[in-house]
């Protein structure tokens, strides 16, 4: 029974997505019945199966490949999270989507994703997991080529940065293969990291993990993606699914597939792309203008948080970046929703054109101060626990790291206080005069996502005690992190980054005169503001960087070829035609001439053997 309910996590929704996507627009609702349904039944399935554990294995595709399933607490923990935000945000779409275009392509690709996330996570053979992982990838395309006329171009931009990280996730597995001879079970590896080979591969399969947890730096697609595809789809992929996904792989192969240790040089270097992925990100979010293209900056930043806590390798980091990895999905989640309600009865998220609007939409505003503070770090909030523990397991490696993460909760108390303040309070835009709150069905999911970040926060033994410290089991033995953080020092610099932020924003808005300008000083700060002009241009993305670098290589393959043409045809083809012309101009029909060259023949003849006597 649990095996074919597994199955059913898989079918269900690939099934409820093709349908969809067949269905005719003529018939009302059906569509958003279908999508319904299906994410109601994939949520009471993780349900009924939550706590329970099995494995199946079956003979798949030849080569002694086997197609092997494992339900144990962390898969299920990530397919109940990935089951909820879906049912969430299908039912928030079934308004925020209403009259727009492709439609059906748009639940088709939603509920596929959600096949493929409850494949990869389930699945107990890395060859099973890149099969679902790749077809994520397809997911991930079409759903942003139907957003607006640019989002082909990042369509293609999204596709060719996980294509390139996948196929390094397809070597690491390949290593795998080869360092273990033939064994790819996930739950049957245990490699340590003693070898240049173990740590070539765990670097190849960590790049695949981060890439699509949208880390530094394979993350430039994102900001575009906010801008040109459907908003719920930046709430339920780069948000909420992509993140518990790549969190996932990333952690099993830190705990489970490899031995990563603390103070390990594959520790440090996870580490380093946490805090860099944290200041860069959020120093980028700090200067945006345009609500979407902010959050997708801190989608990017708080991931950083996440990888800087798995890698510390210690207990209390491990356990604040997997609860921050369930924490973020929440509030970023909530925070992207309620940029969408914001879209749908302002048409626009330019904070610009916006302010003023939370005496029009109280609900969206309140969610969106609970989730904006949660993701600040703010007491007594879910983002806070998460945060201080992640601190903790940083601090216990080096000061520096800890201090790259908490001038990233500066950072981001700072632009939250300039995002809620151009776009909910301040001087009254003409846009949104008489501007009507959400529907319903777009309250609703804000509502229990922002009732879901207090709960995590006051009652936070419950997600602890229940959905994170039993993934680690006797990783944590003599541990115990529920309850307020253990270091005072911890909370007091908190609170002290908190004030700062604050004092920062209105130091911003009196310098600007206005909200949206309350980053200015920092934009504009000497050294800062190159930095930014260049980042604003496309000059420190890495897949701009990576296009000059193929176009140069292909100009310069091009002029190798031209070259290896005109030896070709100078020195060869022509230097034989001249060599024929000299040739014919001697055979001129002369006997006497003939006598010539054979005497001249001879006598090379008798001194090169006379020579050779010598």
């Amino acid at each position: 029974m649990i095996e074919k309910l597994m199955f059913a996590l898989i079918a269900i929704p690939a099934i409820a997505g093709v349908l969809a996507l067949v269905v005719p627009s003529r018939i009302r609702g059906a569509r958003e019945f279908i999508a319904m349904l299906a994410t109601i039944l994939n949520l009471f399935i993780i349900i009924a199966l939550f706590g329970k554990t099995h494995s199946f294995s079956y003979p798949w595709v030849g080569f002694g490949l086997e197609f092997s399933m494992r339900l144990y607490h962390f898969s299920s923990f990530i397919i109940l999270a990935s089951a909820g935000f879906s049912f969430l945000i299908c039912m928030y779409s079934t308004t925020f989507m209403m009259n727009k275009n492709h439609v059906g392509q748009f639940y088709a690709y939603l509920l596929l994703s959600v096949a493929m996330v409850n494949g990869a996570v389930l699945a107990d053979n890395l060859v099973v997991l890149l099969f679902f992982w790749e077809g994520l990838l397809l997911t991930l395309f079409g759903m942003i080529i139907i957003g607006h006329k640019g989002a082909y171009k990042t369509a293609v931009k999204a596709f060719i940065i996980a294509g390139v990280t996948d196929l390094c996730l397809m070597l690491g597995i390949g290593l795998v293969f080869y360092i273990t001879k033939g064994n790819l079970t996930i739950s049957k590896l245990n490699i340590p990291l003693d070898t240049a080979l173990a740590s070539t591969a765990f670097i190849l399969i960590m790049i695949g993990a981060i890439s699509k947890a949208g880390s530094m730096p394979f993350h430039s697609w994102i900001p575009d993606a906010a801008v040109d595809a459907p908003l719920p789809f930046m709430a339920f992929l780069p948000a909420a699914l992509e993140k518990l996904l790549g969190i996932y792989l990333l952690a099993r192969i830190s705990l489970d597939m490899f031995q990563l240790t603390a103070f390990s040089w594959v520790s440090t270097l996870m580490m380093v792309i946490g805090s860099l992925t944290i200041l860069f990100a959020v120093m980028m979010a700090l200067v945006q203008k345009d609500y979407k293209k902010l959050l997708s900056y801190h989608a990017i930043s708080q991931v950083g948080y996440m990888i800087l806590g798995i890698g510390t390798a210690v207990p209390a980091g491990i356990v604040g970046g997997l609860f921050h990895m369930i924490n973020h999905a929440m509030y970023k989640s909530c925070l992207f929703l309620t940029g969408g309600s914001v879209e749908k009865q302002t048409g626009t998220t330019d904070l610009a054109r916006l302010g003023g609007i939370g005496k029009y939409m109280p609900v969206t505003f309140t969610c969106f101060i609970i989730a904006a503070a949660a993701i600040s770090g703010v007491p007594p909030l879910n983002g806070f626990f998460s945060k201080e523990l992640v601190y903790d397991g940083a601090l216990e490696r080096h000061w520096i790291f800890y201090a790259a993460a908490l001038l990233g909760s500066f950072l981001t108390a700072a632009s939250f206080l300039k995002l809620g303040h151009a776009a909910y309070l301040g001087k009254e835009s003409p846009a949104v005069r008489n501007v009507k709150e959400a529907p319903m069905p777009m309250l609703i999911p804000m509502i229990v996502i922002a009732g879901g970040c207090v709960l995590f926060g006051l009652y936070n033994p419950l997600p602890l005690n229940n959905l994170i410290q039993p993934i680690l089991g006797d990783k944590l033995e003599g541990h115990n992190y529920t309850g307020w953080p253990h270091s005072v020092f911890l909370v007091v610099m908190t609170l002290v980054a908190l004030a700062a932020a604050y004092a920062n924003h209105l130091f911003g808005v009196r310098k600007a005169g206005k909200a949206i300008g309350a980053s200015d000083h920092i934009h504009h700060a000497p050294g800062l503001s190159e930095i930014y002009d260049a980042a604003e241009k496309g000059l420190l993305d890495p897949y701009n960087i990576g296009l000059k670098i193929a176009g140069f290589i292909a100009s310069l393959a091009w002029r190798i070829d031209r070259g290896v043409d005109w030896l070709y045809d100078t020195l060869t083809v022509e230097s034989a035609y001249d060599l024929t012309d000299i040739i014919k101009e001697q055979h001129t029909g002369k006997y006497s001439t003939y006598i010539i060259w054979s005497l001249v023949g001879l006598l090379v003849i008798i001194l090169y053997f006379s020579i050779s006597l010598i």
